[in-house]
């Protein structure tokens, strides 16, 4: 077996001990770079290479060889060609060639009881056509810019899927079972991030506070759908960026934003999903609420006090964060060493803690490389546990449940059918043919539902 290989292998076991309860042999090292940084990197033209893609294999690859990760450092990808066929103000391309989010707002505060009477239809018929002009248009023309898109969309994620595949085999990162990753907002953060934006949320939430937490319980479903993949696995992961709860008053974060959101990560445990959250800005008041989670939930922070983080969540959930990438632009390489080991002390003791930074690395200036790597390859040299393979830290409440899932409808829409809904409409389908015609177009209706 090849060194390689074998390091793949013993990165595996690293996360899955961490994920399994158990003291790992070290601390493992899941540090993110952003495919920008990679291009910026490797001395080539931002905008151009994101179309073209010339280039971005190599400097991927040339990326790789400067991290210490042990998970495969890199992540989401936004793709130009089909945000500018749809002609997105979502995700807007600047003339520095990084895509960004500006502030929309595809609602009005009107439209509550349309969104709440039925999430995806709305979204389909009213908020897309908003979110993406193209699409406003007479049905044939919409019809065919949304077949261009979804075509450069997949054939995006095909390119990358392919250098991923190459890229982690040849360095021996530690990568998620097949078709167990997922993504989702919580309810409240999709009502403020992607359909009435910071301004409209924080309005509503003064005027309508009754509307705003309908909306998100009639969120639920879809939010599940979105947030359950194939193949759901303790070794996989549902991402979740937490973005407007550190903007509310306790009071209003307790009544709008708390309720669906634990009871989404409550559900996808449920199914044997584990959530990843990032907490946006400083999530040290809310504590208290985070312990709740389900056992093992992997909680990164951004912002915050580690030790009282430690104190609070470290004998029942998976934490990682709190390194500011902004200190590897601005100290000495001793100094970023002696901030590692700062943090090592505070959070690997007992185990279920992995390193990251408060940050992905996503642009050249975010960081000086050299710090960078002198850090991760640091940590994965020097964190070694004298009790590997002992149970990790538990407190008194190991293995309870506190949150409820009440009960939470099953997605419906118009716009999406399942299998049995589809063969009622088509009898004609030759039973001995059935299996393999339910297959192929599940697979596309569920890709057609993960487009937007």
């Amino acid at each position: 077996m090849s060194d390689v290989k074998l390091l793949q292998q013993e990165r595996t076991k690293l996360f899955h001990d961490l994920y399994d309860g158990k003291i790992p042999k070290r601390v493992p090292v899941n540090a993110n770079m952003g495919v920008e940084f990679c291009i910026q990197y490797a001395g080539l033209p931002l905008a151009k290479t994101q179309w073209t893609m010339e280039g971005v294999e190599e400097a991927m690859d040339r990326a790789c060889q400067i991290t210490g990760s042990d998970g495969y450092p890199f992540g989401f990808t936004r793709f130009p060609a089909p945000l500018q066929i749809l002609g997105s103000k979502f995700s807007v391309m600047g003339s520095d060639g990084f895509i960004q989010h500006p502030e929309v707002t595809v609602m009005e505060a009107d439209e509550y009881d349309e969104l709440i009477k039925n999430p995806y239809d709305f979204i389909m018929e009213k908020a897309l056509p908003r979110t993406y002009p193209e699409l406003d248009t007479d049905p044939v023309t919409r019809s065919l810019v949304f077949a261009k898109a979804a075509k450069a969309f997949f054939d995006s994620m095909d390119e990358y899927a392919k250098i991923d595949a190459k890229l982690s085999e040849k360095y021996g990162f530690y990568v998620t079972p097949p078709e167990s990753v997922g993504m989702a907002l919580a309810p409240f953060d999709f009502i403020a991030d992607v359909l009435r934006g910071f301004k409209g949320i924080s309005m509503d939430v003064r005027r309508c506070p009754e509307k705003v937490a309908e909306a998100c319980e009639a969120l639920l479903p879809l939010t599940l759908k979105r947030a359950i993949p194939p193949v759901p696995s303790k070794y996989g992961q549902t991402f979740m960026p937490l973005h407007m709860a550190t903007f509310l008053r306790e009071s209003d974060f307790e009544k709008l934003y708390w309720p669906t959101f634990s009871r989404t990560v409550q559900a996808l445990a449920d199914v044997g999903q584990p959530v990843f959250m990032f907490c946006e800005h400083n999530w040290m008041r809310y504590l208290d609420y985070l312990y709740e989670l389900p056992e093992n939930t992997r909680i990164a922070f951004e912002f915050g006090d580690p030790k009282l983080v430690k104190q609070k969540l470290g004998k029942r959930h998976i934490l990682s964060g709190l390194y500011p990438m902004t200190y590897l632009k601005t100290a000495t390489k001793q100094q970023c060493i002696d901030k590692a080991k700062e943090l090592l002390d505070i959070m690997a003791p007992g185990g279920r803690y992995y390193f990251d930074f408060d940050k992905s690395l996503i642009s050249l200036d975010t960081a000086n490389v050299e710090n960078y790597e002198a850090v991760t390859r640091y940590v994965a040299e020097n964190s070694y546990y004298s009790n590997a393979g002992e149970p990790a830290d538990c407190d008194e409440n190991a293995g309870k449940k506190f949150i409820e899932t009440g009960d939470i409808k099953p997605f419906k829409s118009k716009y999406y059918k399942t299998w049995e809904e589809y063969k009622a409409e088509h009898p004609e389908i030759p039973a001995d043919l059935e299996p393999v015609i339910a297959q192929k177009l599940q697979m596309y209706e569920e890709m057609f539902f993960m487009l937007f």
